[in-house]
């Protein structure tokens, strides 16, 4: 029985809200196998650990490579927050991550359907079946919360 989408968000919403908790920008990332088992999840955590590329999603990839055992996450899905960057695209590709949920879309550094576009590129080496706009309202909100209450 695959994992329901709307599950797999609610754990990654989980993760963004723990991230802003920890004064991180609160994005959240899950990876499910092919059977829908979580094999992986992440919050932000660049500010913890002083490093730019400690995305959720990096972080989740990296997670999931090491317990699978393998560079390359076929047959996974890819639940996160908010839309991936650039950077966090590439490594989308370059783990051959088979789909791609996300919820609230990213004007200003979006890479996949925003900006960069990085999978529309011909030198993409894959790209995933991308589905956005999985509990948006939610997500932008945690986002928009944790900005207000930072400028406030």
């Amino acid at each position: 029985m695959a994992f329901p989408p709307s599950k797999a968000m609610a754990c990654a919403l989980d993760e963004a809200r723990a991230a802003a908790a920890r004064g991180e920008v609160p994005v959240g990332a899950v990876i499910t196998d092919g059977a829908g088992t979580i094999i992986a999840a992440a919050g932000n955590r660049t500010r913890e650990l002083a490093d730019p590329t400690a995305h959720a999603e990096l972080l989740a990839i990296r997670a999931a490579c090491a317990a699978i055992g393998s560079e390359r996450l076929v047959g996974c899905t890819l639940t996160v927050t908010l839309e991936p960057c650039a950077m966090c695209a590439a490594a989308i590709a370059a783990a051959r991550v088979e789909r791609l949920v996300y919820g609230a879309s990213d004007p200003k550094s979006g890479g996949v359907e925003q900006g960069a576009r990085v999978f529309s590129h011909a030198q993409a080496h894959h790209r995933p079946d991308v589905i956005s706009g999985v509990a948006e309202a939610e997500c932008a909100s945690v986002l928009k919360d944790f900005f207000a209450a930072r400028r406030g």
